[in-house]
């Protein structure tokens, strides 16, 4: 039997190119070894989504992505994490046995009380329970699918970290229970970077949505910043935030030929931004449609959603009835 992989995706924005290159291609990839379970992280969404239109929205702009760059909902099981109600009984549970020191030392909630005091403000100014346990829901999607890897990009690490150790202290409770989930990290997974040079990433409002209008599109990869190096200049490809996301894109010929004309000089900025708008328009033309037409016809993600949903708690329940056995409910 194969092993059980969890990928979940928080609808908190419009996917963008990062997202494309560090989740969805290695994510896809996972269907060759693993029994693949995909879900859209929408209550983990509630942390900084607070409008309900937005969020459902969002959700389904996820689900259609997904689905438009490859997702098979014949070969992988994709829900709506808020359609599996067996993962918020057993974050309660987990919460009984997790120790708070855990979650103080989670990388978010850190960074957050670590932005208050540097802005003389009380630590846990504006920070929400929610924020808080976020770990703790973050495991009961892991453990309740018995996951068996979870790919994360190494800033991610964190999180199935403590999910293995919420799962061991309840086993030392509880007895031999959960599944102890395994991190995965993809050292090839690739961080893009957008407009402004940082990581493309919408805290930064620097991202490319994927599948933008093209004169959209093209209008953004015209911002993307550089240095003021004239054609004939040389130039570094791997210190150039356009070549950086080039290379990502353009057709390997084209790629190399531009790496070339870097180090030699004779290419201007211009010219592989229009390289990059064309490629990427090329690359995601039929995405597009794909896209374009589920966003007209929602009911069919419904669907799909809906019968990964119901295929997804037979497992889900399968792991509560031991969780619930093992504490006596």
């Amino acid at each position: 039997m194969a092993k059980v992989a969890l990928t979940g995706i928080k609808p908190s924005g419009t996917p963008h190119l990062g997202n494309y290159l560090g989740a969805i291609v290695p994510a896809l990839a996972l269907v060759n070894d693993y029994d693949a379970y995909y879900f859209i992280a929408d209550e983990h969404a509630l942390t900084t989504v607070h409008d309900a239109k937005e969020m459902r929205e969002l959700s389904y702009e996820v689900a259609a992505t997904w689905l438009a760059l490859g997702l098979d909902p014949e070969k992988t099981v994709v829900y709506r994490q808020a359609d599996i109600p067996e993962v918020f009984e057993l974050a309660w549970i987990l919460s009984t046995v997790t120790p708070k020191g855990l979650l103080n030392r989670a990388h978010a909630y850190k960074d957050a009380v670590a932005e208050n005091e540097a802005a003389g403000r009380t630590p846990d100014d504006g920070i929400s329970m929610g924020l808080f346990n976020y770990p703790v829901l973050m495991a009961a999607d892991i453990i309740i699918v018995d996951a068996d890897v979870v790919p994360v990009g190494s800033d991610n690490r964190q999180h199935v970290e403590m999910a293995r150790d919420m799962a061991e202290v309840f086993n030392r409770t509880y007895g031999d229970t959960l599944r102890v989930p395994e991190v995965r990290i993809d050292d090839n997974v690739a961080t893009i970077v957008g407009l402004d040079g940082r990581k493309m990433s919408k805290s930064y409002s620097n991202e490319i949505p994927i599948f933008a209008d093209p004169k959209a599109q093209r209008k953004l990869v015209m911002r993307i910043v550089t240095d003021s190096r004239k054609p004939e200049e040389p130039k570094d490809p791997s210190t150039d935030n356009l070549f950086r996301i080039f290379e990502h894109f353009g057709s390997s010929a084209d790629v190399e030929q531009v790496r070339n004309r870097y180090g030699t000089g004779g290419i201007g900025y211009g010219e592989v931004k229009e390289l990059l708008a064309s490629s990427l328009e090329e690359r995601f033309a039929a995405p597009r449609e794909r896209y374009l037409d589920l966003m007209a016809h929602r009911e069919r993600i419904d669907e799909i959603l809906a019968d990964g949903a119901a295929r997804a708690r037979k497992v889900t329940r399968a792991t509560l009835d031991r969780v619930r056995t093992a504490v006596g409910l």
